[in-house]
């Protein structure tokens, strides 16, 4: 698997519904990115939203925007929504305005996320064929 990014999460105070069926957990956050392609910090509202089944199975899903630079230079933003069970086996998908980065579009990709003191590390890696 080639790295492509590396995402250091900052994580927020989260916002909480306990329902009857499942428990609702929405993590603001800021990040920035980091890898040989693209380097920027998130912008908007970013979010983790994760629903927990009150047999404590739990689906992550992540959605946010980046601003930065692309590899030749130019600015460019990345759309990122990365799905999960658990941070060890994450799918992202990502959509960009970068010419040079467009087959992130249509790349399989994975993602590994690791806790911090403060958040979280995701790295996004490009999965070979």
């Amino acid at each position: 698997m080639e790295l492509l990014l590396t995402i250091d999460v900052i994580i927020e105070k989260s916002l909480h519904v306990i329902g009857h069926t499942k428990d609702i957990c929405m993590i603001p956050f800021t990040a920035k990115a980091n890898g040989p392609y693209f380097q920027g910090n998130t912008i908007g509202a970013c979010v983790d939203t994760q629903k927990i089944e009150k047999t404590g199975e739990c689906l992550l899903s992540a959605r946010y925007m980046l601003e930065g630079i692309d590899h030749e230079g130019n600015p460019c933003h990345l759309f990122i929504e990365n799905n999960a069970r658990d941070l060890a086996h994450c799918c992202p998908t990502i959509v960009t305005d970068s010419a040079c980065l467009a087959e992130w579009e249509t790349t399989s990709l994975t993602g590994i996320g690791e806790p911090t003191k403060d958040g979280v590390i995701i790295r996004i890696y490009k999965t070979r064929s």
